[in-house]
């Protein structure tokens, strides 16, 4: 294939990867707002009045020590846990007591610390799940094979094997799940969050484990999938990969947030600074 056929051909992936390109519209306005939110446990407070926004088009990183609120903050957005106080709003309009299914058609999808697939699917198959929260035919006509439902039966599986391609991973699209290497079900994870067409994506911790050429790669993906037209929301301890990918990051410390600014504003604040050396502002030169 010469160059010219490469980047076609990737065009083309592209296109199928995000076919409705109307999220990416309106790059920089706030997607997402996460507006005075407490989340209690009890008497554990895990969030206090957490406030902060995401922009379109973005990769914003959520940064802070084991403990700060990260994975709440990500469970508060995406339906899992409902704030005590506090609101979450996408696109103006607060998520409230909506369910974590119609938050994913909403368009918020996210990746886990630990990995969760089908074991016993196959790669393919684990992305055309995903591709369900989209579908429009109803269970009657599922059940009835009608020819809507044949349609897109034969869309997911184009869409999931350019999902699996966009993500390096096409070549093991009939392997089992549970078959494959460590960081390819790393990838097939995010293709999967990738198929429901997502607004937000919101990726937990997706370099764990990894090398640092499986780190690096990581990055470029993470690029392109900002590049395709995502807007990524991205939770990570390794801050060379951090700061190496991200636009804006927000950093939280037992449940607040303690600074908020571009990777090279984040790297120089001396809040930030105390809270991963340990040490009191006043003693960071």
């Amino acid at each position: 294939m010469t160059e010219v056929e490469l980047r076609e051909h990737e065009a083309e992936v592209a296109d199928v990867v995000a076919t409705d390109r109307e999220f990416a519209v309106g790059q920089g306005e706030t997607l997402l707002e996460m507006d005075n939110v407490t989340m209690r446990f009890g008497g554990l407070v895990a969030l206090d009045g957490v406030s902060f926004d995401i922009k379109r088009g973005e990769i914003l990183g959520l940064i802070g020590p084991n403990g700060a609120g990260k994975t709440t903050c990500f469970n508060a957005m995406t339906g899992v846990y409902r704030p005590t106080s506090g609101q979450v709003l996408l696109e103006g309009k607060p998520l409230g007591k909506t369910t974590k299914h119609k938050i994913t058609r909403k368009g918020i999808a996210r990746t886990f610390q630990n990995i969760r697939l089908f074991d016993e699917m196959t790669a393919l198959e684990n992305v055309v799940v995903g591709t369900d929260a989209r579908h429009k035919t109803s269970v009657v006509g599922a059940l009835l094979r009608l020819p809507r439902h044949f349609a897109e039966e034969k869309a997911a599986v184009e869409k999931a094997m350019a999902l699996l391609e966009f993500v390096g991973i096409a070549d093991r699209a009939g392997d089992k799940a549970k078959n494959l290497p460590y960081g390819y079900q790393r990838r097939l994870e995010i293709a999967r969050a990738l198929a429901t067409e997502p607004k937000l994506l919101c990726l937990d911790e997706p370099a764990a484990g990894f090398n640092p050429a499986e780190k690096d790669e990581l990055m470029e993906l993470i690029r392109k999938i900002r590049d395709d037209g995502f807007t990524v929301l991205l939770i990570e301890h390794d801050m060379r990969l951090v700061m190496g990918v991200t636009d804006r990051i927000v950093v939280l410390e037992f449940g607040k947030k303690i600074a908020e600014g571009t990777p090279e504003e984040i790297r120089n604040d001396k809040a930030v600074i105390a809270a991963y050396l340990g040490v009191p502002d006043d003693d960071v030169a």
